[in-house]
């Protein structure tokens, strides 16, 4: 319960239906002439070639299945008729009451069953607290400043991601490695390669192996990831494979390629490698991902990769002494990039445990550090 006073939404906000746009008038990427983004019920669906309003927004989605789920938009952007737009007035801070509706309910103003909707007329009797706009900015700005800190690390885990894939190609794919110019090129299966290098089964790079039951009535909190065939799921207080190892989809869900830093259980649903026969998991894990995996579906009604139908494809398997310089220059790449993505785990969790209680009232803002604070 919010211990700040309230006031009608339509008091702090007017409210505005988006509005539709034509298929000409909208981009899938953003270009010169669609420079604009789109938002409807799940966030930016596009680009338009005009702006509907110029400052930062909130939304709420008001059709379909995400009724009721919030955006805050970039400025300069277009908003559809999935979306009410929430125009401030003078007492009302637009991030602040973004995150209040990240954290409302508002399922007392929607209506319809087969097609669950929010009208301006229902929307407009919900109560909202209104603190002062002095203490709605303070909390805006802390809770913002664990989200910026989210995005920058977002945006370094990309790049890191990017330099390490770019090395492997350099390496791997295009021949460029350190000492290249000296190597003389080879007749193998897979075409020139550098001497020394041969084309291989791929059991002979990597041996891949089921992964184990662990039903959900017997799992533990822990330490230690639950790797599903579509990432970390859960975690337990065992392991069974010690890390660093490499998982991808068995069945249900097939294509993606985990690099796994430490000790984890992969459950049934998985294919983890058992054997790193060329002593590398990080070339384990780029190979397997240069595969296409998902290609190799052998199931009817759930997709399904057979181990035995990929055991046997070509790779390259290259020189130990390449591959201990590829680990020693992608290694700390990886790690780096593992240390941003628990950072960042840390951060939402703490910004989601301050959240209500910031927006309530329940904790006093004067108490909370500068938002320059969480960066040091």
């Amino acid at each position: 319960m919010s211990r700040f006073p309230t006031a009608s939404i339509t008091n702090l906000f007017r409210l505005k239906q988006g509005t539709y746009l034509r298929s000409e008038e909208m981009s899938e990427i953003r270009t010169d002439t669609f420079p604009y983004p789109v938002y409807g019920a799940n966030g930016v669906i596009g680009f338009a070639n005009k702006k509907m309003y110029s400052a930062s927004l909130p939304l709420i989605s008001c059709r379909g299945a995400n009724c009721g789920v919030t955006h805050l938009t970039k400025p300069d952007a277009w908003i559809s008729n999935n979306s009410i737009a929430c125009i401030p007035k003078d007492a009302a801070d637009p991030v602040y009451y973004y995150y209040l509706f990240r954290d409302s309910s508002f399922n007392d103003v929607i209506t319809g069953s087969a097609q669950p909707q929010i009208t301006i007329t229902n929307l407009s009797s919900k109560l909202l607290p209104a603190p002062s706009l002095v203490t709605q900015r303070r909390i805006a700005s802390i809770l913002a400043a664990y989200d910026d800190l989210i995005e920058n690390n977002t945006r370094r885990i990309a790049i890191l991601e990017q330099m390490a894939r770019r090395i492997y190609e350099e390496w791997f794919v295009r021949f460029r490695f350190p000492g290249h110019e000296g190597v003389r090129m080879v007749e193998s299966e897979l075409g020139l390669v550098p001497e020394g290098w041969t084309a291989v089964r791929l059991d002979r790079v990597l041996v891949l192996q089921r992964g184990f039951d662990l039903p959900k009535q017997d799992r533990t909190d822990g330490l230690f990831p639950i790797i599903s065939a579509t990432g970390a799921s859960a975690t337990h207080h065992e392991y069974r494979v010690k890390g660093p190892g490499v998982v991808t989809g068995r069945s249900g869900s097939l294509g993606a390629v985990m690099y796994v830093e430490g000790d984890f259980w992969p459950l049934n649903t998985t294919l983890w490698v058992k054997e790193f026969v060329v002593g590398s998991a990080l070339y384990a894990f780029f190979v397997l991902k240069s595969i296409g995996l998902a290609g190799f579906n052998s199931g009817a009604a759930v997709p399904t990769l057979n181990r035995n139908d990929v055991h046997g494809l070509p790779v390259l398997r290259p020189t130990l002494d390449v591959l201990a310089r590829f680990d020693n220059l992608v290694g700390p790449v990886v790690k780096l990039k593992r240390r941003l993505e628990l950072k960042n785990a840390n951060l939402r969790t703490t910004r989601d445990l301050l959240l209500p209680k910031l927006v309530s009232g329940e904790l006093d803002v004067s108490a909370m550090p500068e938002p320059e604070a969480l960066a040091a």
